[in-house]
């Protein structure tokens, strides 16, 4: 296998793990925070902050991962 096909796995690797994983916690941490405001109506406006900021969090580790797939795909 050449170096440009080596670089291509390793690109699509990127992007794959680093789309899997903050798609699983993004799905459970918006449960749990559904969750939370369920049992607790009167704290919805905290949880909501809450969430939204983990998850932008959790989103700027899929956009790291496409700018290392991007950095890589560079170099074939």
């Amino acid at each position: 296998m050449t170096s440009s096909g080596i670089i291509a796995i390793a690109a699509a690797l990127a992007i794959a793990l680093s789309t899997i994983a903050p798609a699983i916690a993004q799905g459970l941490t918006a449960s749990k925070a559904m969750d939370a405001i369920a049992r607790q109506p009167e704290a919805a406006g905290d949880i909501r902050s809450t969430l939204i900021l983990s998850l932008g969090l959790m989103e700027a580790l899929t956009i790291y991962g496409l700018l290392i797939a991007f950095m890589l795909v560079s170099k074939i």
